[in-house]
């Protein structure tokens, strides 16, 4: 082998949570930017995207561990694995509901060169993609008053990325099923400086009267029926996937981040298929609203359901490590894969 084709072992660097925050807190403006130009090449044919796996647990039915592996070329090169547990008895316990890492691989030796906490990195892919997606079906960045059901982590991310990138809203309907956490949640946005913030008793308050809804639950199976809900037509975040039930997918505009990763594992989009036997109801992805080829209807509900891919973790995992390694922080572990020939 020529000495030009040499490779070296690379260093794994490991990356703690707080500097993951640190690098997401700075820069959400640039965050949002780095997942729109991630859809794009996803859409342009530029990654690979296998269906995540679910591990599940026969005696603890509401908890899983899910593995996204993903590739995404273009601009990005990087290919990964984020592996996420959700277990919603968690806070009972004192601790959060989810912990991940995210494992970036080397696309020329298939070495791993960084390990990230994730939790953080999923959540803010997760906000940035709803808050990219609401811009595109609101047209712009306002919304005269925000509805939020479930108000736990990614709800947070979500409003920081709102009041980051200068969201216009005057008002925010809060309903979580846990009454205290919404209240938690009402007095830290009133602190950041939110007028208006009402914790209502029902799901319903925080549909009538927001023309931007967010969905963050961890239900299993759908809450939401009525589609009536839906008559002032709402752009409606359904982030946690599982919580409308197929009359108001069917009563919307449907638009996904990829239609064949959402419709499957009994989201509401898969119950819908089920229902009809088709997807005919789904309108299009966020890439296309992003580069004009599908547009929204104003005068009917829209409803952003996306699956999550891989490929933000991706992108977004990569855009903090850049800035980890010219920082100079992490924790680089130089020997971790050893020295012997295997």
């Amino acid at each position: 082998m020529s000495g030009q084709n040499m490779l070296t072992m690379p260093a794994l660097r490991v990356v703690s949570g707080a500097d993951v925050l640190a690098r997401v807190d700075g820069g959400r403006a640039d965050c949002l930017d780095v997942v729109r130009r991630g859809y794009l090449a996803h859409a342009a044919g530029e990654s690979s995207v296998p269906h995540s796996a679910f591990l599940r647990f026969p005696q603890r039915p509401n908890s899983r561990i899910i593995s996204l592996p993903a590739y995404l070329g273009g601009e990005f090169d990087v290919a990964g694995i984020k592996w996420i547990a959700s277990f919603p008895d968690n806070p009972e316990r004192g601790i959060p509901r989810a912990s991940a890492v995210l494992l970036l691989n080397d696309t020329e030796s298939g070495y791993p060169y960084a390990c990230l906490e994730s939790s953080i990195l999923s959540a803010t892919r997760t906000a940035a993609s709803a808050v990219l997606g609401a811009e595109a079906l609101a047209g712009g960045r306002e919304a005269r008053r925000v509805g939020i059901v479930g108000t736990g982590l990614i709800a947070g991310h979500v409003t920081r990325f709102l009041n980051d990138l200068e969201w216009r809203t005057s008002g925010f309907r809060l309903f979580d099923s846990e009454r205290t956490h919404a209240e938690r949640f009402g007095r830290t946005l009133t602190e950041q400086g939110a007028e208006d913030v009402v914790v209502v008793d029902d799901v319903a308050g925080a549909f009538v009267d927001c023309d931007l809804v967010v969905l963050t639950t961890v239900a299993g199976e759908p809450h939401v029926h009525d589609p009536a809900l839906l008559a002032h037509a709402p752009v409606v975040l359904h982030l946690s996937l599982r919580d409308l039930a197929p009359d108001l997918i069917l009563a919307a505009q449907n638009f996904t981040d990829d239609v064949d990763h959402a419709v499957r594992e009994r989201t509401s989009l898969h119950l819908t298929e089920q229902l009809t036997g088709n997807r005919d109801f789904v309108d299009g992805t966020i890439a296309e609203l992003l580069t004009g080829k599908v547009s929204r209807d104003a005068d009917r509900a829209a409803i952003f359901s996306p699956f999550g891919l891989g490929v933000l973790d991706l992108a977004v995992g990569k855009w903090v490590y850049d800035q980890i390694v010219a920082d100079g922080d992490g924790t680089e572990i130089s020997g971790f894969f050893g020295s012997a020939v295997r």
